[in-house]
């Protein structure tokens, strides 16, 4: 069983701007950010800075947001310093999303938080978002060295298997660049598919798309000690009252560990 004194919680959530019965779904998505008491959130889909703090009244969270007339924020129980944005790289016509940096001063060591949002979300987009995934990791590994390991968040708009996110896990190369983040899922889920983009839901059955993962949490790679490694990964914000979800994702909910093992020598 996970130690929760010893384990750093991560949420990330597309919370889908204010869109639909919005003075229903708001009160459902705050209970589950009291539930499950986050110390970091990524949130995709945030109307504004407003709609930020709306989200996370009472939680007591620094937070941070970036976008246009819709965009994401960051938010974490500890200071939120050295923000960065980064614009990923766009078709010619439009940007390419957002992805917004910041250096937590957590009690674990600085870490580095980012999240992120590709604009393009068509199946056949592929060829488009590889192009992002290079900046997108250069950017998100932050300048903390010998810190936390990283932490990457957010909704990536294809699955497990595409390039893009092969390349982030270190199955294959980009651009002549490789990565490696730890997907919270693989590491830590119950082993089904863990469908973030779902049919059942009512929000977003309208979709010619199949029930998919789209929405991630990435760790850099765990220190030797064990520090930053994955120990719990769910899908959550994923039940509906009164007919009424969240959102049209799920979230994704993990725990890290913090506390380094003793290693034999």
């Amino acid at each position: 069983m996970t130690d929760k004194a010893s384990s750093l919680a991560v949420l990330t959530l597309n919370v889908w701007n204010r869109e639909g019965p919005w003075a229903e779904r708001l009160p459902l998505i705050r209970s589950w950010i009291h539930r499950l008491q986050p110390d970091l959130v990524g949130f995709q889909e945030v109307v504004d800075s407003s709609h930020t703090q709306e989200l996370l009244s009472d939680c007591g969270f620094h937070s941070e947001w970036m976008g246009i007339t819709s965009g994401i924020a960051i938010a974490a129980r500890w200071p939120i310093h050295d923000r960065q944005e980064l614009w990923l790289p766009g078709d010619g016509r439009s940007t390419g999303g957002p992805a917004l940096r910041g250096m937590v001063s957590s009690p674990y060591g600085i870490i580095a938080f980012t999240c992120a949002a590709t604009a393009f979300y068509m199946t056949h987009h592929g060829y488009k978002r590889e192009r992002q995934m290079p900046a997108l990791n250069e950017f998100a590994r932050g300048r903390a060295q010998g810190e936390f390991p990283a932490i990457l968040v957010g909704d990536f708009n294809t699955d497990p298997e595409s390039a893009e996110i092969r390349y982030l896990k270190g199955l294959q190369s980009l651009e002549g660049t490789s990565a490696y983040w730890c997907d919270a899922w693989d590491h830590a889920g119950d082993g089904s598919q863990g469908t973030t983009w779902s049919k059942s839901n009512d929000f977003a059955a309208w979709a010619p798309w199949p029930n998919r993962r789209i929405d991630y949490i990435f760790i850099a790679q765990p220190r030797l000690d064990g520090a930053g490694a994955i120990e719990h990964c769910s899908v959550v914000c994923n039940e509906k009252i009164d007919h009424v979800w969240p959102s049209d994702h799920f979230g994704v909910f993990a725990r890290v560990r913090t506390t380094g093992r003793h290693l034999a020598v």
